[in-house]
């Protein structure tokens, strides 16, 4: 069943990088007693995720904060390494915290898993945003077309300023 506003996250474990390494943070530690802006999508470096998603949330980065917003945080299926390395290619390295969710486990927590195996993708997540505000999500947007139509940064901006 796919998560829905007025829900708490459930409390699964994300992979994040840290100056001492990988580390595990719980859903329930990152998003307590904070708003967060959170936007997940089927990988780090592929096309529209790479070209599109992540680049409107780095150039809104600072206007999205100015809304009251404690962290905007990014969510792949795919290793810490590689989501460090997009991190660092991409410039959003200090602004966009970028949660590892290598084994699709808060994707399938939330509903939110998508099955790209005809792409020989394997398990991935779907591509979405939602505002999550200690905890419980705020707004969710869910994409049902191709490209970034409703989660990018711009809807979340409107959302924000209601």
């Amino acid at each position: 069943m796919t998560i829905k506003p007025g829900d708490k996250l459930p409390n699964v474990q994300f992979t994040v990088s840290t100056a001492e390494g990988p580390q595990q943070m719980s859903t329930d530690v990152l998003f307590a007693g904070r708003k967060v802006v959170l936007f997940g999508l089927p990988g780090a470096f592929t096309p529209t995720c790479n070209m599109n998603h992540l680049p409107g949330f780095l150039l809104a980065y600072d206007d999205i904060k100015a809304q009251g917003v404690d962290t905007v945080a990014c969510t792949a299926v795919n290793d810490i390494h590689v989501m460090k390395a997009w991190g660092k290619a991409t410039e959003s390295d200090g602004k966009i915290m970028m949660l590892a969710d290598g084994n699709a486990e808060f994707a399938k927590a939330v509903g939110l898993e998508l099955d790209l195996a005809v792409a020989g993708m394997g398990l991935r997540s779907k591509r979405y945003s939602m505002i999550v505000d200690n905890g419980v999500v705020k707004t969710l947007n869910i994409e049902t077309e191709k490209g970034v139509n409703v989660s990018g940064a711009e809807t979340i901006m409107q959302q924000l300023k209601g």
